[in-house]
């Protein structure tokens, strides 16, 4: 079985910035992965970036979700979720959305996940590494 990855907000808005072009690269890079999830959270923040800085129409970034679903795996964010990413939150002093985050990734037994936030290499619970692809 092909290990699970979770790919962070910021990576994902590489992928529609026009001035970040070796972001924009790696970011490509970091699909070529089989097994990728993000969640419902990842979703709303892409939206609204993408609206409020790249100010695309709300009906392209509805295609962009479109095109998401059928590419990532999709969880959503339960409140056993939330509870997880309290208790990260506190225990590696991580923001609360960035714990979110981690939390959705551990529930999905994701073994990694591309962050350009969070402390490259880190381990999380013993299962989870970050990864900055950024590095």
């Amino acid at each position: 079985m092909l290990d699970s990855i979770f790919m962070d907000t910021n990576v994902l808005v590489y992928l529609y910035s026009k001035n970040e072009r070796e972001k924009s690269k790696k970011a490509r890079q970091c699909l070529e992965h089989e097994n990728i999830w993000i969640s419902t959270q990842v979703l709303n923040e892409l939206s609204n970036v993408l609206y409020r800085k790249f100010k695309i129409p709300y009906l392209d970034i509805l295609r962009v979700m479109k095109e998401l679903e059928v590419s990532f795996q999709i969880t959503v964010v339960t409140p056993t979720i939330i509870k997880q990413a309290l208790l990260l939150g506190e225990r590696y002093h991580y923001s609360y959305f960035d714990s979110l985050m981690l939390a959705s990734s551990l529930e999905k037994g994701c073994c990694k996940i591309y962050s350009e936030d969070m402390q490259h290499k880190q381990k999380i619970e013993s299962q989870l590494t970050i990864f900055n692809p950024f590095y």
